[in-house]
């Protein structure tokens, strides 16, 4: 093996289901387990999309904004992306307690679908947007969180007023 093969495996074995390619129409979703880890790793929030397979809001949601190209490019350079699905009875690990990924779901008081949970990088519960959610304003949403206006108590409505005035 040459010594570039070398360095390009080496550096897609670091990157491993992080990356996206491009033209990749697809999150890179994590586990539970692996999403928390490198969160810390990163020091990146955490986006937790939480879903059920009958859900057709959650579907659309896949479909309709996680698709976006914007969307996907936002979410790979600023969030870890973790599906949990409400009603599996996997186990999962959160701040030292065991749960299954339904009773976690019920821990976050989720009870429609879908919602999306943000957490900080230590795993801190930050947020959850119950709903779907259009692209436009989801994108508005993910920049609101990943740049701290939350964390300083900064009113998203008066935020995305705004950001929409910005050229």
């Amino acid at each position: 093996m040459s010594a570039i093969t070398r360095n390009s495996l080496w550096i897609l074995l670091l990157l491993g289901a992080s990356a996206v390619q491009a033209g990749d129409a697809r999150v890179a979703w994590r586990g539970w387990e692996a999403g928390l880890r490198e969160a810390r790793q990163l020091d990146r929030p955490m986006l937790v999309d939480v879903y059920t397979d009958w859900c057709g809001w959650c579907k659309r949601m896949d479909r309709d904004v996680y698709a976006r190209p914007e969307v996907r490019a936002y979410l790979h350079g600023n969030f870890v992306t973790v599906k949990l699905d409400a009603e599996a009875a996997a186990p999962v690990t959160y701040e030292g307690r065991s749960f299954t990924a339904r009773s976690l779901a019920a821990r976050f008081r989720v009870t429609g679908y879908p919602t999306t949970i943000f957490l900080k990088p230590d795993g801190e519960y930050l947020v959850k947007v119950p709903g779907y959610v259009e692209s436009s304003r989801f994108l508005l949403l993910l920049r609101f969180i990943r740049d701290g206006h939350l964390e300083r108590g900064e009113d998203f409505e008066a935020f995305a007023r705004l950001a929409s005035k910005s050229p």
